[in-house]
């Protein structure tokens, strides 16, 4: 099984991705990736769920990974859809439009599915593994709090914060802080309560997924992505706050322009995405950001090794 090409997808509410590789001696060895900002959760609206042309962009990208997957011959797939699609009223028809097109098996996994496999991609990509660490998954339509001891998981939470359901729900940045401070404000209250909140204080934290990553890539001035250089990239809250006042001012067209390391389709979410970091860091009280390029994908990647499970029909 080591040396056959597996297919992990994550479908999340605003970027599709595709990981095409292998996992050798417990390490993963990418052949290809695919990412595709869709924005699926674009236009969400609770009564009819995801939105046509939000599911037509999105469509559009599976029918690319599909592709994809049958040039490089891989037979066995695990695609896993997040928040857009377990939230939407039209989520299940969205799935079978999917599998109809594209023959790709998408299962709908829970916030707390969500977490457990994101610790097993973060875990895959660490430089060292501290005694306690807190990863937070900023995605789309929400973001994930797991706190774990090794592989162990002592607390773990999902939150309707995710940036595309913020930037598109809230008019101002204000409004947006309100947001986040009552929400991350209950999630300290819970971990206080289940006596957790003074290992999550002392541990490492580590953030994954699209902001994160940007903010990374910012840090460093990165006019093409490297994930190797992104992974394990520490950055102090200081510099974090330092690039917001920089974003802030800032039309998303100019953040585009003026700003190095700032993907095209994030140039709207990074504010809301930032603000949650940077409430994240002062809630805790951890003055540093350790950031991880491995995430829910390789974590899918490395659960599809193990149990090898079969949720796509061979190409």
């Amino acid at each position: 099984m080591s040396s056959e090409l597996l297919g992990a997808i994550d479908l999340g509410t605003n970027t599709a991705r595709l990981l095409i590789g292998r996992v050798e001696n417990g390490t993963i060895v990418r052949e290809q990736v695919i990412r595709r900002i869709t924005r699926l959760g674009g236009g969400f609206c609770r009564e009819n769920g995801i939105a046509p042309e939000a599911r037509q962009r999105t469509l559009s990208a599976m029918r690319e990974f599909a592709e994809a997957i049958s040039r490089h011959g891989v037979k066995h797939v695990k695609a896993v859809a997040t928040s857009a699609v377990r939230d939407a009223a039209n989520g299940a028809d969205f799935c079978r439009e999917v599998r109809e097109s594209t023959s790709i098996s998408l299962e709908t996994i829970s916030g707390e599915q969500e977490g457990r496999l994101t610790l097993r991609g973060v875990l895959s990509g660490l430089d060292s593994h501290p005694d306690y660490i807190l990863v937070f998954d900023i995605g789309g339509g929400s973001t994930e709090y797991t706190l774990a001891q090794g592989d162990e998981i002592l607390f773990t939470r999902s939150l309707p914060l995710g940036v595309v359901r913020l930037t598109e729900g809230k008019v101002t940045s204000d409004a947006i802080e309100e947001k986040v401070d009552r929400e991350l404000g209950a999630l300290i209250d819970e971990m206080q309560s289940t006596g957790v909140l003074h290992l999550a204080r002392k541990s490492v934290l580590i953030g994954t997924a699209g902001t994160a990553t940007t903010l990374a890539a910012i840090s460093q001035g990165l006019v093409d992505y490297d994930y190797r250089k992104i992974n394990n990239h520490v950055i102090p809250l200081d510099e974090i706050r330092s690039i917001y006042a920089r974003l802030l001012p800032l039309s998303p067209a100019e953040r585009l322009s003026r700003i190095a390391g700032l993907e095209q389709g994030r140039e709207d979410l990074i504010v809301a995405g930032t603000i949650l970091t940077m409430k994240t860091m002062v809630m805790f009280g951890i003055p540093f950001l350790k950031v991880s390029d491995f995430s829910l994908l390789e974590g899918v990647l490395t659960d599809l090794h193990d149990t090898v499970c079969l949720t796509v029909k061979p190409f």
